[in-house]
């Protein structure tokens, strides 16, 4: 077996995000699967502490400025990484503004947040895509959720003091998941794969009660960690899934299949 196909070795990785919940987690795994990783986000400063600890494990990881809901800004940020790099073969699109804190929400930050995880999610890949289309290869993962295939189960949250679920992280996570397909189907034939993971919960220090009823849907009993959503992100961003796009893979401990 070639092992070599699941390397990111000589593999240029933009990665939006990288210092959160789910990024900080991605940007080592794939700092260490050999990538030249370019992190983006508005917060530049959490990224540069995230780019200088990998460097010191002798990894190349950088960190750039982005508002992806600004075109301008998706604009420089591609030219920025297409002079410093010189080519860019993957791209994962993880990060996520979420200004909505529950059903009844300002209307204005249903709108903040279409702007940006909508309209700015579509830019990038306008963008970026187009880029590694005419290069004629590139891997897109979208980082969607389980939250765009399914309905909230409220009953997860009683007794808790977790806040009520917001109608566009629903909304936005759901068209992310359609405009993978949307994507796929054009870039194809120009030998760009486009996909999208929809992670399940992850631990973070939430209440007993949550946990409990949580991990009891899920298939393997546990919520996912730092290093459970590497592993498939790396794997669609290899040559090991060039026959492989416009899927949509839940990371979920099976709690979709359940």
């Amino acid at each position: 077996m070639n092992t070599s196909l699941f390397s990111l070795h000589d593999k240029t990785i933009l990665l939006t995000g990288g210092a959160g919940l789910y990024g900080r987690g991605l940007a080592a795994m794939l700092a260490e699967a050999g990538a030249t990783l370019v992190m983006a986000s508005r917060d530049v400063a959490k990224l540069q502490i995230v780019a200088e600890e990998e460097r010191a494990k002798g990894h190349k990881v950088f960190a750039e400025a982005l508002d992806q809901g600004d075109e301008a800004s998706v604009v420089a940020l591609h030219e920025r990484v297409m002079a410093q790099h010189g080519a860019l073969h993957g791209l994962v699109n993880n990060a996520v503004l979420r200004p909505m804190k529950g059903a009844n929400g300002a209307t204005e930050q249903f709108a903040e947040s279409m702007r940006v995880n909508a309209t700015g999610l579509m830019l990038m890949h306008r963008h970026f895509g187009k880029t590694m289309a005419e290069a004629g290869r590139g891997s897109i993962v979208n980082i969607g959720s389980i939250q765009g295939m399914i309905g909230p189960s409220y009953e997860l949250y009683e007794g808790t003091n977790i806040g009520d679920m917001p109608p566009d992280y629903f909304f936005h996570k759901g068209g992310m998941e359609n405009l993978t397909r949307f994507y796929a189907a054009l870039y194809g034939p120009k030998g760009v794969r486009v996909n999208n993971l929809a992670p399940g919960g992850f631990f973070n220090h939430q209440p007993e009660a949550f946990l409990k009823r949580y991990c009891e849907h899920t298939m393997l009993g546990r919520m996912a960690d730092e290093t459970d959503l590497g592993g498939a992100v790396i794997f669609l961003l290899s040559d090991a899934s060039r026959y492989i796009t416009g899927v949509n893979l839940p990371v979920d401990g099976g709690y979709t299949a359940k």
